[in-house]
């Protein structure tokens, strides 16, 4: 008998935190600045051990079980059911690298329909400096697993029931790179003076999260990316599980095989930032006339 997703996903949380162990132990260890070139963008240190942990965490998901492999070794054939596990390194490389607490551990499991269309069906986050861990399985709700003075203590999580940007708070992502940037500085620019406070802390997977679990109302980054997906993917599942909703700009469903410019809201504040959103968007598009 295939194992309750749910039951597969407290599995998965236990690899994923084994994981982070070993990534949070590297993170401490003293080095030299001058490993990371931030000119360069070369974070080179945490992209190696991106590569150790996501094999770390396929080699356990094997013994658990394999399904159709890994998510980004799939072939273009598919069959109605086929499951394959998506793996992420590390979300939030530089704050990794610069010894910040907030980034991520990530897995998901998609699986495909009979229209040939793939969905994430299962996610964890886990962040080990933050001691947090995010988990969520399709139709058994999402939990929030903390380290406390007194154990371990599991929560189920809500968003929260902000319905107005007006005293809101509102998290946003954006690019290092100027143009894709641009887009989300546009929409702070436009909505300030209304939240009570915009965060930009990263990383994706959990600004997904601390939407679901009602740390903010909404949020917004656009130009995500391939790359992106893993963590996406199990935030989203996060999100969806704990009754939050999850769109393009437009309101579109989001798509795993492209860039997404993404919201996520608690359900209720989506209509009154969606039309700073898209108008940002429309100015950022060439015009029909350009030469």
């Amino acid at each position: 008998m295939t194992m309750e997703l749910r039951d597969l996903a407290m599995q998965v949380a236990r690899i994923a935190q084994d994981a982070g162990k070993h990534a949070l132990s590297n993170q401490v260890t003293p080095r030299s600045l001058t490993e990371v070139s931030a000119a360069a963008r070369d974070y080179s240190r945490g992209l190696e051990l991106d590569g150790r942990l996501s094999q770390f965490i396929y080699n356990r998901l094997t013994y658990v079980d394999p399904f159709n492999g890994r998510w980004d070794e799939r072939s273009d054939e598919w069959h109605a059911g086929d499951r394959y596990w998506c793996i992420g390194g590390i979300d939030g490389v530089i704050n990794y690298t610069r010894n910040m607490a907030e980034w991520s551990v990530t897995v998901s499991l998609f699986e495909f329909n009979e229209f040939g269309s793939a969905q994430p069906i299962l996610g964890v986050v886990h962040a080990p400096a933050l001691q947090l861990t995010y988990i969520a399985a399709r139709r058994s709700g999402a939990i929030r697993m903390r380290a406390t003075p007194l154990g371990e203590k599991r929560e189920k999580i809500m968003p929260s029931t902000t319905s107005s940007l007006d005293g809101s708070v509102i998290g946003f992502g954006m690019s290092f790179k100027s143009d894709e940037a641009r887009h989300a500085l546009k929409v702070v620019a436009d909505i300030a003076g209304r939240p009570a406070d915009m965060k930009r802390v990263g990383p994706s997977s959990l600004d997904l999260c601390k939407v679901a679990d009602g740390t903010y109302d909404a949020y917004f980054e656009p130009h995500l990316h391939k790359w992106d997906v893993p963590a996406l993917s199990a935030g989203a599942v996060v999100l969806w599980e704990a009754q939050g909703q999850l769109s393009n700009w437009r309101g579109d469903l989001i798509h795993w095989r492209s860039e997404n410019n993404l919201v996520a809201t608690n359900g209720l504040i989506l209509d009154d930032l969606k039309p700073y959103l898209v108008e940002s968007w429309d100015n950022a598009q060439p015009s029909d006339n350009a030469q």
